[in-house]
């Protein structure tokens, strides 16, 4: 898709809604941080009862499709792959387009923060030397790369299958995905070891090869390839699918949080994991709603920041890191606002500021090897 005319104009809508929801996300994790860094980390603390219904709202009920969103886009663009493409071809196209954007990012997160005191020099050279490993810790959100990696390797694999599978093959797969995704309940509420999961094999289980984003692989394909409902229908499940799902995912959190009280993060957030039943369902119906725009074109600022989104997702924490803190101020219970503007304002400035930023860069010559664009 290399001109305006040949987008998916409900893909571009998706890939901005999704970008702004991440930010959303990040922004709301502001006021229940239990540590100064900004972002939830293995303890969290909700300072009063305002705090724990809007995190709820804003992170829960509308954030937790974000990531789901970008995988089926993905997913729904590149199954299967174009005839002819090679294994060795489609992973040269697509990694040559995400891995130096990521490098070079990794590397500014890495020691740019060092410029204005917002890390120790033996933290940047510990991540440093961490790079060939893993994210650093100053880009928590960079873990989001290495499933779409993972991603854009099984899809040349999974591809010759699904382009001769029928839609009841496809149906069965789908199906032993959601059971998967009760995997992560399972573990929390039932047994830590689980379905062949021990010491020796803690990470194999039963479901394991039909689990993960490749779920939402599958599904991507199959609404497109297979699904032929109508728009008023799409409309309709979508809804219902997308309500459920999102009033769920608010509820587990609210229900969870005890103001005042220190707790660990993953019992906050039980059910915020991207794959699990709520959140499929909530992404599912999603992504049917965006599939009913009809609109031959899409306004020009959403294509371009359809465009520029990747190099904005990459970015955000630099600026939301800075412009939390004015919002926040390390008094969650006495933001400078009240709660429920102080998230969407944070997340809404730094839209526009990784806007701004990654436009003055697109023209810049080169500039796809900074931000893919």
């Amino acid at each position: 898709m290399t001109n305006d005319s040949n987008r998916i104009v409900f893909v571009d809508y998706i890939r901005v809604i999704a970008c702004f929801l991440v930010m959303l996300v990040h922004a709301s994790e502001n006021v229940y941080a239990a540590d100064t860094s900004g972002l939830a980390g293995n303890v969290s603390l909700l300072a009063n009862e305002a705090n724990r219904f809007w995190v709820a709202f804003f992170d829960g009920t509308l954030g937790r499709i974000c990531v789901p969103l970008f995988m089926v886009v993905s997913a729904f663009l590149l199954v299967p792959v174009k005839d002819g493409m090679s294994m060795g071809q489609f992973y040269k196209k697509r990694f040559t387009r995400i891995l130096p954007p990521m490098i070079i990012f990794m590397l500014l997160y890495t020691f740019l923060p060092l410029l204005w005191g917002q890390m120790e020099w033996e933290q940047s050279w510990n991540d440093f030397k961490m790079l060939p490993f893993n994210f650093p810790s100053m880009a928590g959100h960079l873990w989001f790369m290495y499933p779409l990696i993972s991603l854009y390797l099984i899809i040349p694999v999974v591809s010759p299958w699904l382009e001769k599978s029928s839609a009841k093959d496809e149906l069965l797969f789908i199906g032993l995905f959601l059971v998967s995704t009760l995997v992560p309940w399972l573990v929390r509420f039932v047994n830590a070891e689980i379905w062949g999961t021990c010491f020796w094999n803690p990470y194999f289980g039963m479901f394991y090869y039909c689990s993960g984003y490749l779920g939402y692989l599958v599904i991507a394909h199959y609404i497109r390839v297979h699904m032929d409902w109508s728009r008023a229908k799409r409309m309709k499940i979508g809804a219902l699918c997308l309500v459920v799902g999102a009033v769920f995912t608010g509820w587990s959190f609210y229900h969870a949080g005890v103001p005042g009280q220190l707790i660990e993060t993953p019992m906050l957030e039980w059910s915020w994991e991207f794959c699990t039943p709520n959140t499929v369902c909530s992404t599912f119906g999603a992504f049917l709603l965006f599939t009913c725009i009809e609109r031959k074109q899409a306004p020009k600022w959403i294509t371009t920041i359809a465009k520029l989104s990747f190099g904005m997702y990459l970015m955000h924490l630099f600026f939301l890191s800075n412009i939390a803190p004015i919002f926040v101020a390390g008094d969650q219970a006495n933001p400078l606002i009240p709660v429920y503007l102080a998230i969407p304002c944070i997340a809404v400035l730094t839209f526009i500021c990784c806007t701004v930023t990654s436009w003055i860069i697109s023209k810049i010559p080169g500039s796809k090897w900074i931000i893919g664009a």
